[in-house]
C-alpha cells in the first residue's frame, strides 16, 4: 500500500541508544570542577552568616569538637588493643625477624579508614545527636536569600529569582528516605543502609585477594556501580584505568566516590525531608546532577578527614549545601501548591547556564525562562523595598507551574 504524499519519513539512527549510554554530560570534568568550586564559595558564604555565630551554635560546635575527639578515640581503640596484644606476645615471640605484625596493624588501619569508612559512619550519626544541623541549613538558606537581595538591590525586582527560605520553612519535616516522622525508624534505616555498604565494601576488598581473578574484582565492581550511577561511558573509563592502578589507590578512589555520594545524600536531607520525592524521582534528580554533586561532596570529604575538626567542618558543609540548593533547584512553592513540583525538579533546568558562568558571576543567571509575570504573587512583594525586606507572600499563589530561579 502506497504511503500518502507529503508524509515525512524519519530514519532513526540505530547507534542512538548506544551513544546515549556512552554520554558523560552528567559526569564531565566541567561539572565536577564547578562542584568543587561551589564547595569553596558555599563555605565562604556560610561563614559570612552572623546567625551561625550564636551562643547556641558555639555550644554545638564545642559538642562537635568533643565528638570528633571521641570518634578518633573510638577508631584508635581496636588498633591500640592489637598493639598491646602484640607487645604482650613479643615476650614469647621474636618480632624482629618478621614483618607480619606491622602489616597487620597497617592493614587494620587501612580497612577502618578507607574500606569501612568508620570515621564517616560515626560522623553521619551526628545528625541524630545534633538536631541543629537542620536549623543550620535553614538559617543559611535565609542568609543566601538575603545576600542575593542585597547584591541585586539596584536591579528590577521583576528580573530577580523568587526566594527559597520563605516557602521551604512552611513544609513539615519527614525523613527524606522513609517519609516518616519517626526518628527511631530513620536511624534504623540509616544503620541498615550504611551496614549494607560496609559489608559489600569488606566483601569486595577480601575477594580482591583471591588468586588469579582477584585483580579483576575491584575494576568489575567499579564498572557495575558507575554504570548504574553515571552511565556506560564513565564506567568504561574507570574499568580500563582500574586494571592498571594498584589495589590500594583504586580502593581509596572508589571509597572517596561512594563516601562523597553518601555525604551528599546526608547533607541534602533537610531539603528532601521537606520536598517529597518518590524513590524513582530522587534517583533521577541525583543522576542529572551527578558530576556537580561529586565535585561538591568530594571537596568536603577531603576536609572531613582533618583530625578532630572533621565534625565541625560537617556543620559548615551543611550550611554550604543551602547555597548549593539555590543553584541546582527551583524555588519551592508553598506546601498547598506543591503538587507536581518534585516531578518537575528531576531535570536540572539551568544546568548549561550554571556550568558556563564564571566563578565570580554565579548569581548572574536570574531568570529561568518560565515567563513568570511581574505580578507573580510568589514573589516577596511587588516593590523593590518589599523584595529586600520580606519573606512573606502577600496573597495566595497559583498552583505550581514554574518559578524564576537563580
Amino acid at each position: 500500500m502506497a504511503e500518502p504524499e507529503g508524509r515525512l519519513h524519519v530514519t532513526k539512527d540505530p547507534q542512538e541508544p548506544l551513544m546515549k549510554k556512552l554520554e558523560v554530560s552528567n559526569f564531565d570534568v566541567n561539572a565536577i570542577t564547578r562542584g568543587a568550586q561551589l564547595t569553596v564559595v558555599g563555605a565562604l558564604r556560610a561563614l559570612q552568616n552572623p546567625a551561625l555565630f550564636t551562643s547556641e551554635h558555639y555550644k554545638q560546635a564545642a559538642i562537635a569538637v568533643a565528638a570528633g575527639i571521641a570518634i578518633r578515640i573510638a577508631i584508635a581503640v581496636p588498633i591500640i588493643g592489637i598493639k598491646v596484644l602484640l607487645w604482650f606476645l613479643s615476650f614469647f615471640i621474636n618480632f624482629n625477624t618478621v614483618t607480619w605484625d606491622d602489616t597487620l596493624v597497617n592493614g587494620l588501619d587501612f580497612i577502618q579508614n578507607s574500606v569501612l569508612q568508620v570515621p564517616f559512619f560515626l560522623m553521619t550519626c551526628m545528625r541524630y545527636i545534633i538536631p541543629t544541623l537542620d536549623n543550620m541549613f535553614m538559617d543559611s538558606l535565609a542568609w543566601v536569600d538575603k545576600t542575593y537581595q542585597l547584591k541585586h538591590k539596584d536591579e528590577d525586582p521583576a528580573n530577580l529569582r523568587a526566594m527559597y527560605y520563605q516557602n521551604l520553612r512552611l513544609y513539615s519535616t519527614r525523613d527524606g528516605s522513609t517519609h516518616s516522622k519517626s526518628t527511631a525508624e530513620a536511624i534504623t534505616m540509616m544503620l541498615m543502609r550504611l551496614g549494607k555498604k560496609a559489608g559489600i565494601s569488606l566483601a569486595i576488598f577480601l575477594l580482591s585477594y583471591v588468586p588469579y581473578v582477584g585483580r579483576l574484582v575491584l575494576p568489575a565492581a567499579s564498572f557495575y556501580t558507575f554504570n548504574s550511577a553515571v552511565g556506560l561511558g564513565p564506567a568504561g573509563i574507570i574499568f580500563g584505568t582500574g586494571i592498571f592502578l594498584p589495589r590500594r589507590y583504586l580502593i581509596i578512589f572508589l571509597q572517596s566516590y561512594f563516601t562523597s555520594r553518601s555525604l551528599m545524600r546526608e547533607l541534602l536531607e533537610p531539603y528532601f525531608s521537606r520536598i517529597r520525592f518518590s524513590k524513582e524521582q530522587k534517583k533521577h534528580w541525583f543522576h542529572d546532577r551527578e558530576g556537580l554533586l561529586f565535585g561538591f561532596g568530594v571537596g568536603f570529604y577531603i576536609f572531613l578527614k582533618i583530625p578532630l575538626l572533621g565534625v565541625l567542618i560537617y556543620g559548615i558543609a551543611e550550611a554550604s549545601t543551602a547555597y548549593l540548593v539555590t543553584k541546582i533547584t527551583d524555588p519551592p512553592p508553598p506546601p498547598a501548591y506543591s503538587e507536581g513540583f518534585a516531578a518537575s525538579q528531576q531535570q536540572w533546568k539551568n544546568k548549561h547556564e550554571i556550568l558556563n558562568l564564571t566563578l565570580g558571576n554565579l548569581d548572574a543567571h536570574n531568570i529561568s525562562g518560565h515567563g513568570v509575570k511581574d505580578e507573580d504573587p510568589l514573589r516577596t512583594g511587588s516593590s523593590k523595598s518589599s523584595s529586600r525586606s520580606s519573606f512573606t507572600p502577600s496573597e495566595p499563589p497559583p498552583a505550581y507551574t514554574g518559578l524564576k530561579s537563580r
